[in-house]
C-alpha cells in the first residue's frame, strides 16, 4: 500500500473526527488536506503505478466504470480516496451523491459549474428544466475544488492533457442527495444508473434493424411513439436522430412526438440538436492531433462564448487571445474550387464570392464579430456591398464556432 496515502487518509479521518464526522464539514477537511500535502508534488506516478501492479497489499477495488481506471488507494469505513486516469477529454455534466475534494494531480483541466433552474420532475429518474452555466475555469496541476453532494454542485470536467490525473478524497454516499442525475444541456436531466432494461434491449435491436438498413425502421419508430411515455420516448428518439434525419424521416415523427407531448416536447428538440453538435465537435476534435488546436476546439466544445473563451486563452499564456484564435481559425481552414471551410463552418456560396477570396473574408468577419463589432473589414470592402454579415455569421453560429460569435 502506498505509504503517503496511507498518511493522508489517516489525517483526514482525524480532522473529521473532531467535527464527529460531519458531512458538511467534510469537503473542506478533504480540500484543506490535499492542499496542504498536495498530490501533484508528493507522488512519484511511476513508482505507484509499479506499487499498484506488483503489490497485492492494496485496499479492496471497486466495479465502478468511473475513471480509465480508478484505483483506490485508502479506504475507511467512512471514506476512500481514488486515483483517477484520464486518457479521453470529456466527463459529463453531472452532480454527486457524495461529498469531499479533487485535486489535479496531473494535466489541465477545463472546469464548469452550472445551475439547473425551473426544474419540472417527469418521472424519479428523468427531469426537465434550464441548464445555466454559472462559471469557467482552467485547473492547472496542483488545484484542489470541493465536491458538494446534491445539486448545489453540478459540474463538468473536459481533461486537456492525456493522461490526466486526478485523486478524489470522498465519502461512499450522502444520505437524501440522489439522484446522482447526468444533464444534457440545455434542458434534461437523467439518472445515469437507472436502467430501464427493456429500453436499452429495444434500442439495441434497433441499431440492428439500422445496420441492416431494414427499411421499417422508421414505421416501428413511429408506432413505439404513438405508444410509449415522454421519457422513453425520449431515449427512443435521441438513439435514432441522426439516422432518421439521413433518412429524411425526422420532421414528420418530431412532429408526432411534439403533438402527442405538448409543451414538454419543447424541451428536447434543443437537447438533441446539442448531442448531434457536441458529438461532431468531439468527433472533429478526435481527428486533430497539434496540441494548440486540440485546446482551441476543447475551448470551443465548453465555453459558451467569446468572452469565457478568449479569458481561457489568455490564462493559457497568448498574451493577444483575439490573435491566437484568429491563428488558429486559420489554421484550421481549408479552401479549394468546392468552397472554404473553417473547421465545420461553410462560406456561404450564395454570396457568389470567387473560391480564391472567400477565406479573407471570412476570416475578415469572424474577427469582426470576434471582436465585438470593432475590427477593420477593409480586407472585405471589394465584396461589402454583396456581403451580408448576417449570412455569414448564421454560417458560423451554425458550426463548432458558434461561441465565437455569441
Amino acid at each position: 500500500m502506498n505509504s503517503y496515502f496511507n498518511q493522508l487518509g489517516r489525517a483526514v479521518a482525524a480532522r473529521w473526527k473532531q467535527t464527529n464526522f460531519s458531512l458538511e464539514a467534510f469537503p473542506e477537511i478533504a480540500g484543506a488536506i490535499l492542499r496542504e500535502q498536495p498530490p501533484a508534488k508528493k507522488v512519484n506516478l511511476a513508482a505507484l503505478i509499479k506499487d499498484f501492479l506488483l503489490n497485492d497489499d492494496q485496499p479492496a477495488q471497486s466495479q465502478s466504470g468511473f475513471g480509465q481506471p480508478e484505483l483506490i488507494v485508502y479506504e475507511d469505513p467512512r471514506f476512500y480516496i481514488q486515483v483517477l486516469f484520464w486518457f479521453e477529454g470529456t466527463t459529463q455534466i453531472h452532480q454527486h451523491e457524495f461529498s469531499g475534494a479533487f485535486h489535479v494531480m496531473t494535466g489541465t483541466s477545463i472546469h464548469s459549474e452550472f445551475a439547473f433552474e425551473n426544474v419540472q420532475p417527469v418521472t424519479a429518474h428523468f427531469r426537465v428544466g434550464d441548464l445555466r452555466m454559472k462559471e469557467i475555469e482552467l485547473l492547472e496541476t496542483g488545484r484542489t475544488v470541493p465536491i458538494v453532494s446534491g445539486n448545489h454542485h453540478i459540474h463538468s470536467l473536459f481533461h486537456m492533457d492525456t493522461p490526466s490525473l486526478t485523486v478524489v478524497i470522498r465519502t461512499h454516499s450522502d444520505p437524501g442527495t440522489g439522484p446522482q442525475f447526468t444533464y444534457l444541456p440545455p434542458h434534461l436531466a437523467v439518472d445515469p444508473f437507472y436502467t430501464d432494461a427493456l429500453t436499452a434491449r429495444r434500442t439495441q435491436l434497433l441499431d440492428g434493424l439500422e445496420r441492416l438498413e431494414d427499411p421499417s425502421y422508421a414505421t416501428r419508430i413511429r408506432e413505439m411513439i404513438a405508444e410509449l411515455d415522454f421519457e422513453r420516448g425520449f431515449f427512443i428518439l435521441q438513439n435514432g436522430v441522426d439516422y432518421l434525419r439521413s433518412l429524411g424521416e425526422w420532421t414528420g415523427l418530431w412532429n408526432q412526438f411534439r403533438q402527442k407531448h405538448g409543451k414538454l416536447a419543447n424541451y428536447v428538440a434543443p437537447t438533441l440538436d446539442e448531442i448531434l453538435w457536441r458529438d461532431r465537435l468531439i468527433g472533429l476534435r478526435g481527428s486533430i492531433t497539434d496540441v494548440a488546436h486540440r485546446f482551441f476546439l476543447a475551448l470551443l466544445l465548453n465555453a459558451p462564448d467569446r468572452a469565457s473563451v478568449l479569458g481561457l486563452v489568455g490564462t493559457r499564456g497568448e498574451k493577444v487571445p483575439v490573435n491566437a484564435v484568429m491563428r488558429w481559425a486559420e489554421e484550421l481552414s481549408e479552401t479549394s474550387e468546392y468552397g472554404t471551410l473553417i473547421l465545420d463552418a461553410e462560406f456561404p456560396a450564395r454570396l457568389k464570392i470567387p473560391w480564391d477570396e472567400q477565406l479573407p473574408v471570412f476570416l475578415a468577419v469572424l474577427r469582426h464579430f470576434l471582436q465585438g463589432k470593432s475590427a477593420d473589414l477593409k480586407v472585405a470592402d471589394r465584396w461589402i456591398r454583396q456581403i451580408e454579415l448576417k449570412k455569414i455569421r448564421a454560417a458560423l453560429a451554425a458550426s463548432s464556432l458558434r461561441a465565437l460569435v455569441s
